[in-house]
């Protein structure tokens, strides 16, 4: 079920979706000793919404995880088994036991002989066992998930021991499969194996807190927004530092990079801000908004150079570290008293009927595409505002948008599992659907080298060759719902963003190199909505913003595998 703005634009409450598993009631009468309890029952809820259309004041927006993530439902198995009658029966089935072990009787294989079993069992006992196996593969799943759940709580356990490289070793298989219970003598070679593991864990605990991994590193704070942060975007064009932050408060600003000051805020929307650009090469902004609007709006950076310098001695780390409230709140005066306040757009597109979710520059700067939830994105002329077409053909909700600045290529995202690249550069258009995803995809970005990644909501990340689509050519499977990823062009380095509140990174290859740490005094306390690579950026190569309404500078030292 589509999520619907307020009226008048105004913000919603966090949606929640939620999907029942319908019971089936039919029995198995066909079966001997089989009753309608001897089925599994099962039911949970699935799903997950994101507020676009507008923030309310309250940022304690929830997120409905999927069956696997951290509220996990509770699986629920009923079976009541009948007594067989005589040991004839018991007889029967150890024979059928030892069938299937190769060593048939001659009675049984001259009935099997006998009988066309092809066929035989109906389609309504065909469709339960089906059902059942259906069943059982969800169980695993759910035993699945929960190790994933226990392996990040280790995760958290060893971060608050300022362990950011250690691993916890496992016992080998081989010594837990080899075990006998009825020798005595090799109970104690599997105690001597569990206390060497131990002690080899607890020292590298103790080596990784004494000399802690300072290749991920938080450099910069940015505060001041009221709700949460959708996007945060990085200007390449300009020879100022300066990022900007697309926020559910109606807002948007510009900040400093090297003083951590706000610079500038746009307040033209009237719903939540969901992603914001910087234009390639002028001095405008391109936002998105739940107001089913997208607006265009200058920022006139090189004007603003005097208030960072100003703030340069009073808005530096020291302040950061100190202002704010533990639930992530500032006074807004306290960081923005000085910004320059931008109230009207330069230009207004609204070619949308719904939430307009992303929005991105192409063709250097002269059109602007967007994306809705109305199921369609628009090509549109940035200076007369003129709608050049319409891209249709989704099946549900757009996500995201972004547009190759060098190639006129655009990829959108879908609520629809799908993610799709159109390409302009022929006379006629030409459209390309990816489909390898089982949830939304959240994020679909260009790579270097004809290579596109694409990010969703069933918890994997996938590379593709734009040469050869029909499937990925690199998998990534993660613990935790994927938002908007970032790669770096020159590293080939996929930054992550999760639901979990971690930061992720992999190479192109689909290889771990690490995780950004997460602890009391550094990451983000809530889902992690955007990240944005900076590269040549002394001071910060990597940004970050989330619904704990702040943005992190980090500093990426290692690209290496750890």
């Amino acid at each position: 079920m589509p999520l619907e703005p307020l009226p008048g634009g105004k913000d919603s409450s966090a949606h929640k979706t939620s999907l029942s598993s319908n019971k089936d009631s039919s029995g198995l009468k066909a079966l001997p000793n089989v009753t309608k309890e001897n089925t599994f029952k099962l039911s949970g809820s699935t799903g997950k919404d994101k507020t676009l259309s507008g923030a309310s004041k309250d940022s304690n927006y929830t997120k409905v995880m999927s069956s696997g993530g951290k509220d996990l439902n509770t699986y629920k198995q009923a079976a009541v088994l009948q007594k067989t009658k005589g040991p004839r029966v018991m007889r029967r089935h150890r024979s059928h036991t030892d069938s299937s072990r190769g060593s048939l009787t001659p009675a049984g294989s001259k009935l099997r002989e006998e009988l066309d079993l092809e066929g035989v069992l109906p389609s309504q006992l065909r469709d339960r066992l089906h059902l059942l196996f259906s069943q059982i593969e969800k169980e695993f799943e759910y035993l699945y998930a929960s190790n994933l759940i226990l392996q990040e709580r280790l995760d958290v356990a060893q971060e608050k021991l300022g362990c950011e490289t250690g691993t916890v070793e496992k016992v080998p298989l081989e010594a837990q499969d080899s075990t006998d219970y009825g020798t005595k003598n090799k109970k104690p070679l599997l105690s001597q194996r569990i206390k060497t593991t131990y002690k080899q864990s607890t020292s590298k605990l103790v080596s990784s807190f004494r000399n802690p991994n300072p290749a991920y590193t938080v450099v910069r704070q940015f505060r001041g927004h009221r709700d949460g942060v959708w996007e945060v975007s990085v200007s390449r064009a300009h020879t100022q530092q300066v990022i900007a932050t697309a926020s559910a408060d109606h807002t948007s600003r510009v900040y400093s990079v090297e003083s951590g000051a706000c610079l500038l805020q746009y307040i033209g929307h009237k719903g939540s801000v969901n992603s914001i650009r910087f234009h390639p090469n002028q001095e405008l902004i391109l936002t998105a908004s739940g107001d089913a609007s997208a607006h265009i709006w200058r920022a006139p950076l090189s004007q603003l150079s005097h208030i960072d310098a100003s703030k340069s001695h009073s808005s530096g780390e020291d302040d950061l570290d100190s202002s704010g409230r533990e639930d992530g709140t500032d006074d807004l005066s306290d960081f923005s008293h000085d910004a320059s306040i931008i109230r009207n757009p330069h230009c207004e597109l609204l070619h949308h009927s719904e939430v307009v979710t992303a929005a991105d520059w192409m063709n250097q700067g002269t059109q602007v595409i967007t994306a809705s939830w109305d199921r369609t994105a628009v090509l549109a002329d940035a200076e007369s505002r003129e709608m050049i077409s319409q891209l249709t053909g989704h099946d549900q909700e757009l996500t995201d948008v972004h547009a190759d600045q060098s190639q006129r290529l655009v990829l959108t995202s879908s609520k629809d599992t799908t993610f799709r690249l159109w390409d302009f550069r022929a006379p006629s258009m030409l459209v390309n659907v990816f489909q390898g995803h089982t949830q939304q995809v959240t994020s679909s970005v260009f790579a270097s080298g004809d290579k596109v990644v694409s990010g969703s909501d069933d918890r994997t990340v996938k590379v593709w060759d734009m040469r050869n689509m029909r499937s990925p050519i690199a998998a990534i499977r993660t613990d935790s719902e994927v938002n908007r990823l970032s790669v770096s062009q020159s590293q080939n380095i996929i930054a992550i963003p999760h639901d979990n509140r971690n930061i992720r990174l992999y190479d192109i290859n689909g290889v771990r190199i690490g995780r950004l740490p997460r602890t009391n005094t550094q990451g983000h306390a809530r889902m992690v909505c955007s990240v944005a690579w900076a590269e040549g950026n002394p001071t910060c190569n990597l940004f970050s913003c989330g619904f704990d309404r702040q943005v992190l500078g980090w500093m990426i030292n290692n690209f290496v595998k750890e």
